[in-house]
């Protein structure tokens, strides 16, 4: 009798495991998650219709395959999660990578791994459930391009600004003035005003006006004839021939000296130029952009830059915010420059981690965008994949300033640096603007002055109307 009900028992379990086996199944095939489960030798022993739909390969091809020949990603050649998983034993959640499919698309997903352990606690190998998130980066691509024009990238309510106008100015072939520190991306704002015009399929040339002496730059926008000069045994043209129905970037055009801007002056109402050792007049079909990291008003006050050609350049003026001003970019820009970190390097490195991000929030980039690239550079060869640590970073951004009690001299310079502002403000009516010309200094660098002098002004401007500028 003991025995007959032994052996009932056991039926009835048996019945019992086959169903509860049954439903897992047909869970397992009616999720939309891929799942698969590998062995302790990496051999797929099985894999869920939806790992199927996601990756392209049948069910019968998958089964008994190395995992990486058929979940081929990223991950499989350097931090793999499942490999963490069976090697440490616990669960890892959401990370994100991509696979490629059997049709040689590039698939984003995240991932899930944790052991495969039966009812007896035995490890009999690892689960990997996958979710395809081609939905969700298609949505993310569509709303980061409402951040975008050409290369460049922000959330900022100020770049925002620029974004809104930079269709229309691209459009009107006027000359345009472009302003910012160094490293705020004025080059690429001209690409951009290029790429949106109706010059875009012909040449865009960027010439560093303050590279070359003038003599030298006269010749390499211009060109020369043979004969013009000692050496000069050939004809060569400017690069206003070579941009003809084109875009040229005058960089740094501050820089230049009243000889050459005279020069400019005559090609900007003209529209034509004279070859060095030429005397035929040749037509200039350029559309010319300017940019410069100074104040041109404040060099024309000066008598350093000329009037006459700094109203000629200055039909429509985009200022472009430092870095300092677009914090809110820095998280958007490290994204972009460790995806291009990654194609350049053949790397995997996934993002940074919170503790690096702090450090980078915190630091006022005085390089501005071009030192945040920089940064991100030097973190790529200490890190191989994974996440940016602090310890990736250079060690002026993680070390904490020491704190040194300011000398005599220092607080002298500070109270006389804080009374000549405060002073140059009251003259000028606390205008911003007119106090930085006064002083001979870029509006930016006044502002960073006052917060760094803790100098409390009126909430009002000054200014007695809207600049038409955008700035």
């Amino acid at each position: 009798m003991c025995q007959e009900w032994t052996t009932t028992r056991q039926v009835v379990k048996k019945e019992r495991t086959k169903h509860a086996g049954d439903v897992t199944n047909t869970i397992l095939e009616s999720i939309s998650d891929g799942v698969f489960t590998v062995d302790h030798e990496w051999r797929i022993t099985s894999f869920n219709r939806a790992a199927e739909e996601i990756t392209g390969v049948p069910r019968a091809e998958a089964i008994g395959r190395f995992c990486w020949e058929v979940f081929r990603s990223n991950m499989c050649e350097g931090d793999c999660a499942l490999r963490r998983t069976m090697q440490e034993g616990r669960s890892f959640v959401s990370t994100s990578t991509y696979i490629i499919n059997s049709n040689r698309q590039r698939i984003p997903i995240d991932v899930s791994t944790a052991p495969l352990v039966n009812e007896e606690g035995v490890v009999l190998g690892g689960v990997e459930t996958f979710r395809d998130n081609t939905v969700v980066e298609e949505l993310r691509r569509e709303l980061s391009d409402s951040f975008r024009q050409g290369d460049m990238v922000s959330r900022s309510h100020l770049m925002k600004k620029i974004f809104t106008v930079l269709p229309r100015i691209a459009v009107s072939d006027s000359t345009v003035l472009i302003e910012g520190e160094t490293g705020t991306g004025k080059e690429m704002l001209a690409k951009a005003l290029h790429d949106q015009s109706t010059r875009k399929n012909k040449p865009f040339v960027a010439i560093n006006c303050a590279a070359l002496p003038d003599s030298l730059l006269e010749s390499e926008l211009f060109g020369y004839k043979a004969g013009a000069f000692t050496n000069a045994v050939r004809d060569k043209p400017g690069y206003f021939a070579v941009a003809q129905g084109g875009t040229i970037l005058l960089d740094e055009l501050g820089e230049t000296s009243p000889a050459f801007q005279v020069k400019l002056l005559r090609v900007l109402e003209e529209r034509t130029f004279q070859m060095l050792g030429d005397v035929r007049q040749y037509r200039a079909d350029v559309r010319i952009l300017a940019a410069t990291n100074q104040d041109l008003e404040s060099l024309v006050e000066q008598g350093r830059f000329r009037q006459d050609l700094y109203y000629r350049i200055n039909i429509v003026r985009i200022r472009l915010p430092p870095l300092l001003d677009r914090k809110e970019d820095i998280p958007l820009l490290i994204e972009r420059f460790i995806d291009k970190m990654n194609r350049l390097r053949g790397k995997t490195v996934s993002g940074i981690s919170a503790e690096a991000m702090e450090c980078l929030m915190r630091h006022e980039y005085p390089g501005n965008i071009r030192e945040l690239e920089n940064i991100i550079e030097h973190a790529f060869i200490l890190c191989t994949q994974g996440e940016i640590h602090p310890q990736h970073l250079p060690t002026h951004l993680t070390q904490p300033e020491k704190k040194r009690p300011a000398s005599q001299l220092q607080a002298a310079q500070q109270a006389t640096e804080a009374e000549v502002i405060g002073e140059a403000l009251r003259r000028n009516g606390y205008n911003r603007l007119a106090a930085a010309r006064d002083l001979g200094m870029h509006k930016s660098t006044l502002f960073r002055k006052l917060k760094k002098l803790n100098l409390m002004l009126p909430p009002v401007d000054g200014r007695s109307s809207t600049s038409p500028h955008t700035e």
